[in-house]
């Protein structure tokens, strides 16, 4: 990459930022929101005994992951495909093709962008349950941090590729709503993957983010996380992004 591509990328990085941080409902529901949730959850008294169903562990302690893959589809699916289809649709990467500054830098603004907030989500997730409520830190950091970074991709990868399929921004708002929710229940939000039936649970396991939340709940007992989960979670990944790419269209 030359200097001058690099300091094109650095200067569209720069502005996209001060642009993003200028969207405090986005702020709001990527960083505080998720952690909020687990905030109630930790004050209801029942959500802080051990439960011998959860193998000795608290729903609290399990809130932890959950809040942080609750903020990686609400930055990628509910927050960075309106943006891009937004900039599609006012013409915008059309006219940034005509111009040394290339529209993939943009996009690429973007992702990096939304994933750096999915990993702040992330730390005040983790302080919030130590300092708050005595969450025992992952115990397998290393294991914890491939199932955050491939749980990341794969939600940011999903996010680009309903931008891609989506022609209008109300379109894609639509999609990204119906895709939402499916999403929180995988994830685990309305109930932990762990507390989940056998059978639930192994077709959770077949989604990226039911993948990735058990591989988070091994790291966090620490353990290494099952290849499966990695697996499923990595294939997911690959294939949406060649959805992306083969679907995006600049104009």
């Amino acid at each position: 990459m030359s200097t001058r591509t690099l300091d094109t990328h650095t200067a569209v990085l720069k502005a996209e930022a001060r642009l993003f941080t200028r969207e405090p409902a986005a702020l709001f529901w990527i960083l505080a929101f998720p952690t909020l949730l687990l905030v109630v959850i930790g004050c209801i008294p029942v959500f802080r005994e051990p439960s011998p169903d959860l193998g000795g562990l608290r729903t609290v302690d399990l809130y932890v992951p959950i809040a942080i893959l609750l903020a990686t589809i609400t930055s990628a699916i509910q927050s960075m495909p309106p943006l891009l289809t937004g900039y599609r649709e006012r013409g915008i990467l059309r006219r940034m093709a005509t111009t040394p500054m290339r529209p993939g830098a943009l996009i690429g603004a973007q992702i990096a962008l939304h994933g750096v907030a999915v990993v702040a989500s992330a730390v005040i997730a983790l302080a919030v349950g130590r300092l708050v409520f005595d969450v025992a830190l992952p115990r397998q950091l290393g294991g914890y941090l491939v199932a955050l970074v491939l749980a990341a991709l794969s939600a940011l990868a999903l996010g680009a590729t309903i931008s891609a399929v989506s022609r209008t921004t109300k379109i894609t708002q639509a999609i990204g709503s119906a895709v939402f929710f499916p999403a929180m229940f995988t994830s685990g939000v309305w109930l932990p993957v762990a507390a989940m039936p056998d059978t639930v649970r192994d077709i959770v396991g077949l989604t990226p983010l039911g993948a990735a939340a058990q591989a988070l709940d091994q790291a966090a007992a620490g353990q290494w996380p099952d290849w499966t989960h990695l697996a499923v979670t990595a294939v997911w990944a690959v294939v949406l992004v060649a959805a992306a790419r083969r679907w995006f269209t600049w104009e």
